[in-house]
């Protein structure tokens, strides 16, 4: 179609040229037309663009009308082999049915053509077939134009390749890189590219995902599968490693009321980690205590007041009684208060709780130990039996 228009335009240069020389010294020409009583009368001009215009309609209608008879054509067609599909019918049935690593010659020969995107399909076939190095050695000779296009190959290269320093050295370059004038109407799409780049690269190098510039800018389902990670690796951090993360979390700290609360739960097992932010860390489980009653935070938030070199039972005792009229019918209180009672030689107190809750393995331990009577043995072994069995405190970080 655009075809189409590009020659009439031509023709209607040259025919102004024409007209233009031819009626210099003659004018433009009278054109008088009589048919069936109706006269028209004008000029050269207006008759031949007039016949230009009408050739043009009729061009136009010829070609739409035998578009539309190869399509109902094609429907017709019963297809007995993939290659006779067109080019542009084989790429939408690869894509349809993710047979592109089946059938990537297929793909390579239709992009062959493409001075732009030739060496980056081909490097992306490579990619899928595990040949990092002939897929990075290809990329070299893709066309600056397609610059960022090869970023992204490369850096799920390196992603695939566990190249932690490569990958996040391309991420931070194609991140301050203006995007290209021709990817503009891509450009929403683009941006949602890097963000999950950004994403796979903090989960799989939680640690190194620190030290990048755009630290935070996960979305939020992305920053709860990187803390998760952060915490499972968290044995593998050095030195620097932990100094930055308390950096990164007194960064971010007035920002945690913002988040939902499953996050605010993992930053809080995550610090309980770091002795130099236990007032954090008791300031944040209150919070989410406040906010919303969780086993894991309550334990984490009991066992660090415990851990003190002197234990202040009167304001632990205040706050549960806080929680109690908060959280109605919660066994956990029962259980923690009973460790506080026995604590501060309060032993009436502790042997009245033993009668609550009788279907509550948490008490059932209480009531086990309260009947070995100070039996250090066998106490040691009960508890070794509910320190290693997760159904009795789901205590997990």
């Amino acid at each position: 179609m655009k075809h189409i228009f590009q020659i009439y335009a031509l023709i209607s240069l040259v025919l102004v040229a024409i007209l233009s020389v031819m009626s210099y010294a003659a004018g433009a020409g009278y054109v008088y037309v009589l048919w069936n009583k109706i006269q028209i009368q004008s000029n050269l001009w207006v008759v031949v663009f007039l016949c230009v215009l009408i050739s043009l309609l009729m061009q136009l209608a010829w070609t739409a009308f035998k578009r539309y008879l190869a399509l109902e054509k094609r429907k017709l067609e019963h297809i007995l082999n993939f290659n006779a599909l067109h080019p542009y019918e084989k790429l939408g049935v690869l894509w349809l049915i993710e047979g592109d690593e089946e059938q990537a010659n297929v793909i390579q020969q239709i992009f062959d053509q493409s001075g732009l995107l030739k060496h980056i399909i081909q490097a992306r076939l490579l990619f899928k077939q595990n040949n990092y190095s002939e897929a990075l050695l290809i990329l070299e000779s893709s066309p600056p134009s397609a610059f960022e296009l090869a970023e992204i190959l490369r850096i799920e290269i390196y992603l695939a390749q566990q190249d932690a320093q490569q990958a996040l050295t391309h991420l931070e370059f194609l991140n301050g890189h203006d995007l290209s004038p021709w990817l503009n109407p891509l450009a929403e799409s683009y941006k949602l590219c890097m963000k999950k780049l950004w994403g796979q690269f903090a989960v799989e190098f939680p640690w190194v995902y620190l030290h990048s510039t755009q630290f935070g800018q996960l979305e939020t389902s992305t920053k709860q599968q990187w803390l998760i990670q952060l915490l499972n690796d968290y044995d593998q951090a050095t030195f620097d490693d932990i100094e930055l993360l308390q950096q990164k979390f007194l960064e971010i700290e007035p920002q945690l009321d913002q988040m939902p609360f499953e996050n605010k739960v993992l930053w809080l097992k995550i610090i309980t980690r770091l002795p130099e932010l236990s007032v954090q860390q008791q300031q944040l489980a209150i919070q989410l205590l406040d906010e919303r009653f969780d086993e894991d935070v309550f334990y984490l938030w009991f066992q660090q007041q415990l851990l003190r070199q002197n234990p202040d039972y009167i304001y632990l005792e205040q706050q549960i009684l806080n929680l109690e009229n908060k959280y109605i019918d919660i066994p956990m209180f029962s259980f923690v208060k009973w460790h506080i009672f026995t604590a501060t030689q309060r032993e009436s107190e502790a042997d009245q709780l033993l009668s609550l809750y009788p279907n509550n393995i948490l008490m059932n331990y209480l009531r086990i130990k309260a009947t070995l009577n100070g039996n250090d043995e066998l106490i040691q072994q009960l508890n070794l039996i509910f320190e290693k069995d997760t159904k009795y405190i789901q205590f997990k970080i």
